[in-house]
C-alpha cells in the first residue's frame, strides 16, 4: 500500500509552513534517506519522552500520504512519533508503557458524521444488529425474557428489517411474542415502518381497539376488529416508541457508560450526534456529567435540534438560533451548530419517491437558514432526493448571496440521488457530504421503492470522484446498524446484511477508511486532532484482530478491535498481551 497515490480529497485546509511545498520536499528527501524510518512533526517531539508506545506492527496512518509504519509513540494523549519500531523503542523510559502489537494491523479510530446514540441511551435495547438469522433473533429475545423480572419492558428500537433475515423474511406475530413474553411488555421496531408489540405492551401502553390511530400512523386491526400487534407508519412508531419508559437518572447514566463502552468495542472512538425524536436537555446531561470527570471515553460532537412544524414553531426557534454560540464544550464533548431536520415538514423519506414541496413550507425551512446563516453557525439538513436537493440548493445560494456561508462547512445529510451538478452546486458553497449505509437494511425495501435507480443510492462513486469534502456514517440506530465495519463494508461491497447485493457505487477500501475518519475529522471541525495517526493528533486508534487492507473484502464486516484508545487511554480491550 506504501506509494500507492490514491485520488481523495486533502482535508488539511489551508497553507501553512508544515504544507509548503519546500517543506514537503525537505521530508521527502529526508525520509528517502532515513528509509522513511521515522517521522516527526513539530520535530521539537523527539526530545521527549513516551506515556506509551506501540512497536511491531502495521501502523496505518491514514494520512495525506497513506503511509504504513510499524509503531508509534504517545505522550500526554497525543502522538509524538510514527516510523520504525527501533526508532519509537527510544522514547521509551522505565515508566512507558509497551504495546507489542505483534504484527496486527492499527487504524485511526472511526468517527461516525451522523449518528443518534445520545438518544439511544434513554433504553437498554435488544439489538438486532447484524443478525442474518430470524430464529437467532428469536433466540436473543426468549433470553432476554428469561433475564428480565415481570413487567420490565423489552425494546428493540429499530435497526433491523425482516429483509436481512435469509431463513424466514417474517416479523414477529402477536400470539408468538405472547406465547414468548406473557408477562412483558415487548416492542420491536422495524426501521420506522413498523412496530410490532405483545398483549402485555399494548395493555402497558392503554392501546386498545378504541384507540384512535396516531397522526402519521395505523393502529391495525383484525376483520372483525381485533388489535393485530401491528402498529405501522413513521407517526405509529413514534406512538409506540414515547410509550417505552425511560431510565431513572442513575440508571441513565449507567447506560450512557455502557452504551459508549459497546460503541468503543465496534471501533467508534467519535461522533456527530443528530438529536432526534424526543430529545431533551436529560438525554445530554449524562454525558456532561461524564465528561466533566474525565470519565467520557468517546469524542461526543453535537447538534441542537429542533423540528419546528409550523410557522408558530420556527417564530419561537429564531430567538434561540440569535442566542446560540458556535462551537461550544471542548473536544470531548462540544456543541458545533444547528441540524438536522431545518424545518419539519420539507424532511424527505428514503423509501418515498414524493417529497413536499410546497413553497410556503419551503420560505419556512429558509427562515430559520437564514437565521443560522447570520449568526455564523455550522448547519446540517436531511436531504435525499434529486428534485428536493434542487430546491434546498436555490434557497441555499440565494443565502449565500446576502450572508456567505462557504466558510461554515454547511452538509447536507444523505444525498441518496445527489447528482454531478448538485455536487458541484455544494462544491461551490463550501458545503460537505454525510453519506450513509442505510441500505445495510433497507437495500431490499429501496429496490421497492426506486427500482432501477436504488442501484445508485447512495452514489459513493459518484461522490469520491467530485472532489466534494465527504464521510461515511451511519444514521444509527433506528434505520441502520451501528457498527462502523459493516459501513465499510458496505461501501466496499454493496451488500446488505444478508448478502443481498444492492448498491453498485462501491468504492475500494482505502478511499472508504479515509472517508470514516480523516475525511470525517473535517466534517466536525477537528481535523487538526483527529482522523489520522500522525505526530501531533490525538491517539485515538485501533489495534485489530485482522488486516483490514488484505482481508477478503466480505470479511470487512467481521472484523473487530481488540483495543480501543481515546487520547492514548486505553477504553476497550480483548486481548492480553
Amino acid at each position: 500500500m506504501q506509494g500507492k497515490q490514491i485520488k481523495q480529497w486533502d482535508s488539511s485546509g489551508g497553507a501553512s509552513i508544515a504544507r509548503s511545498p519546500l517543506f514537503l520536499l525537505c521530508l521527502r528527501v529526508l525520509g528517502v534517506l532515513c528509509g522513511e524510518a521515522f517521522f516527526l512533526l513539530p520535530f521539537t517531539y523527539a526530545a521527549q519522552v513516551a506515556d506509551t508506545i506501540l512497536v511491531n506492527g502495521k501502523i496505518v496512518t491514514v494520512d495525506d500520504q497513506f503511509r504504513i509504519a510499524q509503531a508509534l509513540a504517545i505522550k500526554d494523549g497525543r502522538i509524538v512519533a510514527v516510523g520504525q519500531s527501533a526508532q519509537i523503542a527510544k522514547l521509551a523510559v522505565g515508566g512507558t508503557r509497551k504495546i507489542d502489537l505483534k504484527g496486527r494491523t492499527v487504524i485511526p479510530g472511526l468517527i461516525d458524521n451522523h449518528a443518534h446514540w445520545i438518544r439511544a441511551a434513554e433504553h437498554d435495547e435488544l439489538r438486532f444488529d447484524g443478525v442474518t438469522s430470524r430464529k437467532k433473533a428469536i433466540e436473543m429475545l426468549t433470553a432476554r425474557v428469561r433475564a428480565a423480572k415481570p413487567g420490565d419492558w423489552i425494546a428493540t428500537l429499530g435497526g433491523w428489517s425482516e429483509e436481512q433475515f435469509t431463513d424466514d423474511a417474517r416479523g414477529f406475530p402477536l400470539a408468538e411474542l405472547d406465547r414468548i413474553a406473557p408477562n412483558n411488555p415487548v416492542v420491536i421496531q422495524a426501521v420506522y415502518r413498523h412496530s410490532y408489540l405483545n398483549t402485555a405492551a399494548l395493555n402497558a401502553a392503554g392501546i386498545d381497539a378504541n384507540t384512535p390511530d396516531p397522526r402519521g400512523g395505523k393502529i391495525e386491526k383484525t376483520a372483525d376488529g381485533k388489535l393485530t400487534g401491528v402498529i405501522a407508519g413513521a407517526g405509529g412508531v413514534a406512538f409506540v416508541a414515547a410509550k417505552v419508559p425511560l431510565f431513572e437518572k442513575d440508571a441513565w447514566l449507567a447506560n450512557t457508560r455502557t452504551l459508549v463502552t459497546q460503541l468503543n468495542s465496534t471501533g467508534i472512538t467519535a461522533w456527530l450526534d443528530a438529536g432526534g425524536r424526543g430529545m431533551g436537555a436529560q438525554h445530554y446531561e449524562p454525558y456532561q456529567y461524564l465528561v466533566e470527570r474525565n470519565e467520557l471515553n468517546a469524542r461526543v460532537f453535537w447538534t441542537t435540534i429542533r423540528q419546528p412544524a409550523t410557522p408558530q414553531e420556527v417564530d419561537k426557534v429564531l430567538p434561540e438560533i440569535a442566542q446560540q454560540k458556535p462551537f461550544q464544550g471542548n473536544d470531548w464533548f462540544m456543541n458545533i451548530g444547528w441540524g438536522e431536520s431545518v424545518y419539519n415538514p420539507v424532511t424527505t423519506q428514503l423509501l418515498r419517491k414524493e417529497s413536499n414541496k410546497n413553497p410556503e413550507d419551503i420560505a419556512q425551512m429558509r427562515r430559520v437558514a437564514e437565521a443560522i446563516a447570520a449568526r455564523g453557525l455550522y448547519l446540517n439538513s436531511h436531504v435525499e432526493m434529486s428534485d428536493v436537493i434542487d430546491i434546498f440548493l436555490n434557497e441555499y445560494e440565494a443565502i449565500n448571496r446576502a450572508q456567505p456561508i462557504r466558510g461554515l462547512r454547511w452538509s447536507y445529510s444523505h444525498l441518496d440521488q445527489v447528482t454531478p451538478a448538485q455536487l458541484e452546486r455544494m462544491k461551490n458553497l463550501g458545503m460537505t457530504a454525510q453519506i450513509h449505509s442505510r441500505p445495510l437494511i433497507q437495500g431490499a425495501l429501496m429496490h421497492q421503492a426506486h427500482g432501477e435507480r436504488a442501484w445508485d443510492m447512495p452514489p459513493f462513486r459518484r461522490i469520491q470522484d467530485s472532489g466534494i469534502p465527504w464521510g461515511l456514517g451511519s444514521d444509527a440506530t433506528a434505520v441502520t446498524t451501528s457498527n462502523p465495519f459493516y459501513t465499510l463494508w458496505f461501501a466496499t461491497t454493496g451488500r446488505m446484511i444478508g448478502g443481498r447485493h444492492v448498491n453498485r457505487q462501491s468504492i475500494t477500501r482505502e478511499e472508504a477508511l479515509i472517508a470514516h475518519t480523516r475525511n470525517n475529522a473535517f466534517i466536525i471541525f477537528q481535523e487538526a486532532n483527529l482522523g489520522a495517526l500522525a505526530p501531533g493528533k490525538y491517539a485515538d486508534l485501533l489495534v485489530l484482530d485482522r488486516d483490514y487492507l488484505k482481508v477478503p473484502a466480505d470479511q470487512i464486516k467481521d472484523i473487530k478491535p481488540l483495543m480501543t484508545m481515546v487520547g492514548g487511554k486505553v477504553v476497550y480491550e480483548s486481548f492480553k498481551q
